[in-house]
């Protein structure tokens, strides 16, 4: 079988296990803040499980990074789903006992499932040359379109059928993620064979050491414009959309409606990415990044203006800023390799996705509180400044950001 052939094979491998490891990350996310607000007793700490999600998940992009280092990317990509399905069994057992603590915990487990779906999309583009890294990586992301449009859609669904067993209706929504990240481990255990880092075009051993330290390479304009876009998209996105379900339903929309606006937002996330990823091979990483940032201040701004009882508007709101996030994730992914060799990338992709999700982390804690203390208005025009902050890094590093 020719190296082509086995390579189109492993990254649809990686493609159909991030469908169905982001169907049940998206629907446990989808009521996170709606359960924490119930088990707390109050609106202040509803965004504590989103933080606690994303503080996983950066813990784990640290943790599978250096065990695929030692053992492969198949490997860590299998224990990371694994984790992420036993902690969302504990969060449907946390429900049933009605124990915030242990709900918290088993969120943070959760999190090991969505490190192990973002790693994915650097194990794909390894196997690729440099010009092949964009479409690879948007491909793999665009797996999550299944999880987008299906997960927040099953909230509904299990939650009848946890009704049908005398079951808290929100503890059968932790059904859902059980049986497919499940699923995604057995998937990429027995199907992601042969390890996808053996098919890189120059392999550099894992054991290398790095030619330049993390310090040395977030110092080079490119790579610092990247890292810096990945984190704000993904705070601007997570504060906005932590809160968006229990602003909803605090104004008398129900989970119907909840599931249709974070099905909007996450399809919009996702379905694009193919589209990204030929974009930015073909105007350049930093011209995407740049209209990724313009759709999200666009829609935080959107989201912010939109009346209590204005659920398309709601809608319109978060799928622009499901886009916006996606151009800006897929363009700053693959500027992030670029000019890399394998050592300096395994050094820097786990890096970077720790702070990305550690900064998401304080956004989606963040977020409970600004609404508690102000308003869900004042969260979207928060957001909207942040992105004050990647375009700054745009202008100061502009001169190497046009080279070819």
């Amino acid at each position: 079988m020719s190296v082509a052939v086995t390579r189109r094979r492993l990254q649809t491998s990686l493609v159909l296990g991030v469908g169905l490891g982001s169907t049940g990350y998206i629907a446990a996310i989808t009521i996170a803040t709606i359960v924490a607000k119930q088990l707390s007793g109050g609106s202040s700490f509803a965004g504590l499980p989103g933080a606690t999600i994303v503080l996983g998940s950066a813990a784990a992009s640290q943790l599978l990074s250096r065990f695929m280092v030692r053992y492969g990317r198949r490997a860590g990509l299998v224990l990371g789903y694994s984790i992420g399905a036993a902690g969302a069994l504990a969060a449907g057992v946390a429900v049933v006992l009605s124990s915030f603590p242990l709900f918290i915990v088993a969120t943070a487990a959760m999190g090991c499932a969505n490190a192990a779906n973002q790693l994915s999309r650097y194990t794909a583009a390894d196997m690729y040359p440099e010009t092949g890294r964009a479409s690879a990586i948007g491909l793999v992301v665009w797996g999550s379109t299944l999880g987008s449009i299906v997960g927040p859609n099953l909230v509904t669904f299990s939650g009848n059928i946890a009704e049908g067993f005398n079951l808290p209706r929100l503890a059968g929504v932790y059904g859902v993620p059980v049986l497919f990240v499940t699923a995604a481990a057995l998937l990429t255990l027995v199907t992601l064979r042969p390890d996808p880092a053996t098919l890189a075009p120059a392999r550099a051993s894992a054991l290398d050491r790095a030619s330049a330290s993390l310090g040395e390479m977030l110092a080079r304009p490119r790579i610092f414009t990247a890292v810096v876009a990945l984190i704000i998209g993904q705070v601007v996105m997570v504060l906005v959309m932590t809160m968006t379900p229990l602003h909803m339903t605090e104004h008398h929309h129900g989970l119907d409606a909840v599931g249709l606006v974070i099905s909007g937002h996450t399809f919009g996330m996702f379905a694009f990415s193919p589209v990204s990823g030929r974009l930015a091979g073909r105007f350049g990483t930093p011209a995407i990044i740049g209209v990724g940032l313009a759709l999200s201040a666009f829609a935080s701004v959107l989201a912010a203006v939109a009346p209590p009882d204005g659920g398309t508007i709601l809608f319109i709101a978060l799928f622009l800023l499901g886009v916006g996030w996606n151009f800006g994730f897929v363009a700053g992914s693959a500027l992030l390799t670029e000019g890399l060799d394998g050592a300096e990338r395994t050094t820097l992709q786990g890096a970077t996705d720790a702070m990305i999700w550690s900064s998401a982390a304080a956004a989606a804690l963040g977020s409970g509180i600004v609404v508690a203390v102000a308003s869900y208005t004042a969260l979207g025009l928060l957001g909207a400044a942040l992105i004050l902050l990647p375009v700054a890094a745009m202008l100061r590093g502009r001169a190497a950001l046009r080279r070819t």
